[in-house]
């Protein structure tokens, strides 16, 4: 980012500061527990088991799941393989440079498949190949195309819709170590999810707590929290976090933006069904 573009963005986090202190209002004039329009659509990528591209506001991310049959872990014998890459497209944001996943792409997978994994929204242990030795991997690729903030919730919802939306390819076993896929035929078999998980990023700007940060608003944050949770027969669970930013939240601020995730999650949840 170059001088002038640095100053800039200074310009406006004072701003953002200075309109929540002396208004009480966002810069946008969206209330504090308020998302921007959030856009969802399945079935993007035809060579994709599952496929979605998300959009919070200006934000947009595409996640694709793909399916195949591999070994499993060897402490896990009886469970299938999951596996979250994320990435960055050098025209996503001006701070990412063409090459290999950096620090923040991998911190956005992290989060992606702790959600997922503590959730235990696959049931892993039916990923298991009958009559073989072998169970499905199931792979995900998150894009950020785009990036005007909170591209963690945006990445989330990209990757759970995508999940809904795979279908097991056809396929032969030949024998206990060999099985043929044909990935250009489809079943209307779908993945044993039994949980849709939710990620609800909060950040705390002058003392206040805010969801879905936009670039500037996550720039001005003095730190960010990425609230994880799911519904299960109507109750909400927590089920991980991860915080970001300089500086902390204290131990009344992480109860209250653990609330609010929950209570926002669970219209995240009602537009994934």
């Amino acid at each position: 980012m170059n001088c002038e573009a640095k100053k800039m963005m200074i310009i406006e986090e004072d701003m953002v500061k200075e309109v929540i202190i002396k208004e009480g209002r966002r810069i946008d004039d969206r209330g504090f527990k308020d998302y921007r329009e959030i856009k969802i659509e399945k079935g993007i990528v035809k060579n994709a088991e599952g496929s979605s591209l998300v959009e919070i506001g200006g934000t947009k991310v595409i996640a694709g799941v793909k399916l195949e049959p591999g070994d499993p872990f060897p402490d896990m014998p009886n469970e299938g393989v999951l596996v979250v890459n994320a990435e960055f497209v050098p025209f996503s944001f001006p701070e990412v440079l063409p090459g290999p996943p950096d620090e923040n792409a991998i911190e956005l997978a992290r989060v992606i498949d702790r959600i997922i994994r503590e959730s235990k929204s696959i049931e892993l242990e039916k990923l298991q190949i009958p009559n073989t030795k072998k169970v499905w991997k199931v792979a995900i690729d998150v894009i950020v195309l785009d990036n005007d903030g909170n591209m963690k919730d945006a990445a989330i919802l990209a990757s759970i819709a995508a999940l809904l939306d795979a279908r097991f390819p056809s396929y032969k076993i030949e024998s206990e170590e060999e099985i043929k896929v044909d990935y250009a035929t489809k079943t209307e078999e779908r993945l044993p999810i039994q949980r849709i998980p939710f990620g609800v990023t909060i950040a705390k700007i002058t003392g206040k707590l805010m969801i879905d940060p936009n670039l500037i608003e996550e720039e001005a944050a003095e730190a960010i929290l990425t609230v994880g949770g799911f519904e299960e027969n109507s109750k909400l669970f927590l089920c991980a976090l991860q915080k970001a930013g300089n500086k902390g939240f204290t131990y009344d601020e992480i109860v209250q933006a653990i609330d609010i995730g929950l209570e926002i999650g669970k219209s995240l949840v009602k537009i994934l069904k």
